[in-house]
Formats: C-alpha cells, structure tokens, sequence
C-alpha cells in the first residue's frame, strides 16, 4: 500500500478523535434560538443542559428538518419539545468501531463522549469523524 497507513477503526479509541467540548443550551429556550446558535455556530447539534453536567437531551438539524416538514412555527416549540432523550454517549476509552457499531443500531449521527459512561460530557464524535478512518479499501477491493 502506497501512502499513509490509515488506523483501523478497531484500533483507534473516540477519545483520541472527538470534538473536544460541546455547545449545549436551555431545555426552555425555543427552537429558533437554538437554530439560530447552530447556523451561527457552525455545528450540527446542542446539548440540552441538565444536572451535574450530565445532558437532558440533544437537539440537531435534523429536528429542525422534521419542524419544517410538519410546517411547526420554529418560535412556539421549546428545546424541550423537540430534544431526543434520553441522549446516547459512549466513553472515551471506547473504540470507534464499537461506537460505530452503537450509532447504526441507534440510527444516530453524532455521540457525546464521556470520560465515564454515567460522567461528564468532554467532546462529541460524528459519523463523519469515523468515515475518517475507515480505509478506502473497504469500499474499493481494487485499489
């Protein structure tokens, strides 16, 4: 194989991938605040604020998709009315392919990290971020 050795996602655990931190938000505030902090930010989802640094839910663009489907006022619904809960997280010492693994059954595209399972939220992993690491090989047998 010519070129970099990509890792195996068997090899590579999330906490050396992730998204460090998350932007997070009020389960009172309304969708369109929250839409509006992820255009603003740049990202594809927020945690919903909960106790002990541990989050109540997650709200991303694709609850935003299903409001417009549905022709919902983003300014009536709270975060709280559209957040999915309870949120899936898997731990930094976890691997990306079982996280993958995780993400397929759950049909999901981003998971918060944890140091522990039950902790505290340190980063986020996306889909896009174990696409990384999958070789093309898989894809492409021929090359």
């Amino acid at each position: 194989m010519t070129g970099r050795e990509i890792p195996s996602v068997r090899d590579v655990y999330v906490g050396n991938v992730m998204t460090e931190g998350v932007e997070t938000i009020a389960s009172d505030r309304t969708a369109a605040d929250a839409a509006s902090r992820l255009y603003e930010s740049g990202i594809g989802s927020l945690l919903v604020d909960g106790e002990d640094g541990r989050p109540d839910g997650i709200i991303t663009e694709t609850d935003f998709v299903e409001l417009a489907a549905v022709g919902q006022d983003p300014t009536t619904p709270t975060v709280a009315d559209c957040m999915s809960s309870p949120v899936l997280t898997a731990s930094t010492d976890e691997t990306l392919d079982d996280v993958a693994e995780l993400m397929a059954d759950r049909n999901v595209k981003k998971v918060p990290i944890t140091e522990t399972r039950a902790g505290t939220v340190v980063g986020m992993v996306t889909t896009t971020d174990i696409a990384k690491y999958l070789p093309v090989r898989e894809f492409h047998p021929e090359r």
